[in-house]
């Protein structure tokens, strides 16, 4: 039996893991001040979902979905993004009524067949916001705020990030410049790779991220959607560039940037960090998907959101130097002074816990010395010395890990005495 993950996949160990739960508890509490609300889908979904909203077009659809067959006959896939399934969910249950709106968002597993390198694997964490029924550009600066709050909240300094916006159109002004993009790479087509020449036929717009060298200098004078876009698309993006400067949000208008699905919109961004990623530096990103829901056949309802990437965010955590609060494992450690008095230390330390005290003990008969080290070991900052005559007394010894400073109480009242010295 081999016991080693996966290939593209890795146990999420406890400091890593912590990481993680730091995370999506900072999100949870900044996503709550701008009214949004939790939403858990499954991790698989019809394969239609992803094939209509992600567009077969694409990298997504066409190279990297794990997709079978159950045993029902049905094609099933794997979800790799988010978005499309809240979408799917908001259409089955009626969650963007007439007039109203949904701010919904989730955090969890995705998974992609892609070779695994620094900061991507098969299985990946996402956390992302979805804000469904509003059309305004207020909406778009505000969920552009809210993935540039968190970074900084989480403590990615401001200076080692860069924001990139674009519009990328709507139904009225893309699909001519789409035509102009492909003219182009059609006339350029000996000096472009073939993948770059099979796009000219089915997703144009994604040459511009080619990471081959001289397909980048091709693409380079391509003409630019800025100057293609119709009045009210233009509009729309200024429009999210004046909220963006009133808030002093730093942004770098970046005409080439065309995100990785065909779903999106008008307002598309990035955000990006090179510190630990190396040249996969994107840590979050989204945009605007007016049309996605009449894609499952629902009404026209307007839409946006972002994901941001775990694994990726973790590296630029670690390049800043950031430190994931640690949550206590123990604050106080109930030690024994002999085992004829195991049954009293196993109550004490379940009526501390049950006081909302993080307590832990020793469960496997250790010296005295030896509970002290594993205290050590675990963070307590106070013990309590159980030993047979001052439990004969009602009483037990609490220490004061930092000071060394020692003190009896009485067992009765040790939970609220530590609570109080906790405070």
């Amino acid at each position: 039996m081999d016991v080693r993950a996966p290939k593209g996949t890795v146990d999420m160990l406890p400091e890593v893991a912590s990481a993680w739960e730091h995370m999506t508890r900072t999100a949870q509490t900044l996503f709550a001040r701008y009214g949004y609300e939790p939403i858990y889908t499954p991790m698989f979904e019809h394969t239609e979902v992803f094939e209509r909203g992600i567009g077969e077009a694409t990298d997504i659809v066409s190279k990297e979905m794990y997709t079978f067959e159950d045993k029902g006959g049905r094609m099933i896939t794997l979800r790799p993004e988010g978005t499309a399934s809240v979408v799917r969910s908001a259409l089955e249950h009626n969650l963007v009524q007439q007039g109203s709106s949904a701010k919904l968002y989730y955090a969890g597993p995705m998974f992609r067949y892609e070779r695994p390198q620094k900061g991507r694997q098969r299985q990946f964490w996402q956390i992302g916001i979805e804000c469904l029924g509003a059309a305004d550009p207020s909406v778009d600066a505000e969920v552009i705020t809210v993935l540039w709050r968190f970074f900084e909240t989480i403590g990615i300094p401001a200076a080692s990030m860069r924001l990139l916006i674009n519009s990328m159109g709507d139904e009225h002004c893309r699909p001519a410049y789409r035509d102009k993009v492909a003219a182009h790479i059609r006339e350029h087509s000996a000096g472009l790779c073939e993948e770059c020449n099979r796009r000219a036929d089915t997703n144009p717009l994604r040459a511009f991220d080619c990471k081959n060298p001289a397909c980048a200098t091709i693409m380079a004078t391509a003409p630019l959607l800025r100057d293609e876009l119709c009045d009210e698309c233009a509009a729309h993006y200024a429009a999210v560039k004046v909220r963006l400067d009133m808030l002093g949000i730093p942004y770098i208008e970046e005409p080439k940037l065309v995100r990785g699905l065909d779903y999106y919109t008008r307002t598309v961004f990035e955000v990006q960090a090179d510190a630990g990623l190396g040249s996969q530096n994107a840590i979050g990103g989204g945009g605007r998907y007016d049309r996605l829901f009449e894609e499952y056949g629902g009404k026209p309802t307007p839409g946006l959101g972002f994901a941001l990437g775990f694994e990726r965010t973790l590296l630029c955590m670690e390049a800043a130097g950031v430190q994931v609060p640690a949550l206590p494992r123990s604050q106080v450690y109930v030690a024994r002074v002999s085992d004829d008095v195991a049954e009293e230390v196993f109550g004490i330390t379940q009526a501390l816990r049950d006081a909302g005290v993080a307590a832990e003990m020793d469960h496997q008969s250790r010296s005295l010395k030896s509970q002290f080290k594993q205290a050590d070991r675990l963070g307590a900052q106070f013990v309590v010395i159980c030993g047979p005559e001052e439990l004969a007394c009602g009483e037990a010894t609490v220490r004061n890990m930092g000071t060394k400073e020692e003190s009896r109480v009485a067992v009765a009242d040790l939970s609220a005495a530590l609570r109080d010295l906790l405070v």
